[in-house]
């Protein structure tokens, strides 16, 4: 929130502007509100009408102390990271690793400074950030897998692309602008 109030929202272009401004206070509040209401509505139709649609079915099997099961999986939101977790054989790397890949989400605003905030006119970024996404649905099914040979390499490669992609999407912005001056450059002769 605190960004958003020093640096302003954008527009869907994503170009910044200085004239007609709209303001924060009555326009994006209820923007905001009329989201959370639906939001909400999904949820309370997904508690009320489906609760066990997300669910693991082993959680429905009855504690026992003495058998452990054979694989144990985290809920689908964590897999991702789960699987950066084991794909690293050191334990306190595979931590710190963890660590690192859910703090380096947080420093991703800070890490992406460019004039046009939108992929709207940035066909490279474009393709790196849907194979981003890929990547993190592959994570997923990996963190799933059993530690087994072909799990684990296609896991140790998804992490190296994971954490590259935080290096990439900071200077991805200079072939975007080159392309697209190029291609500005063309029209105009």
């Amino acid at each position: 929130m605190l960004l958003l109030h020093l640096s302003g929202s954008s527009n869907p272009l994503g170009i910044n502007y200085t004239t007609d401004k709209t303001p924060f206070a009555p326009y994006y509040i209820l923007k905001d509100i009329f989201s959370v209401h639906y939001f909400f509505i999904f949820f309370a139709i997904l508690i009320f009408f489906a609760p066990n649609y997300l669910g693991h079915p082993d959680n429905y099997i009855p504690a026992n102390s003495d058998v452990t099961p054979e694989h144990i999986v985290p809920e689908w939101y964590f897999l991702p990271f789960y699987a950066i977790l084991r794909s690293i054989p050191e334990k306190a790397l595979g931590v710190l690793a963890l660590l690192a890949s859910i703090i380096v989400l947080f420093f991703l605003p800070f890490l992406h400074k460019s004039f046009l905030r939108t992929s709207m006119f940035k066909p490279v970024y474009r393709i790196v950030l849907l194979c981003f996404l890929a990547l993190c649905v592959l994570l997923g099914y990996i963190g799933a897998k059993p530690i087994e040979n072909p799990y684990l390499i296609i896991g140790q490669i998804c992490t190296l692309l994971y954490f590259s992609f935080f290096i990439i999407v900071t200077f991805i912005d200079r072939v975007d602008y080159s392309l697209l001056s190029f291609f500005v450059y063309k029209k105009i002769i």
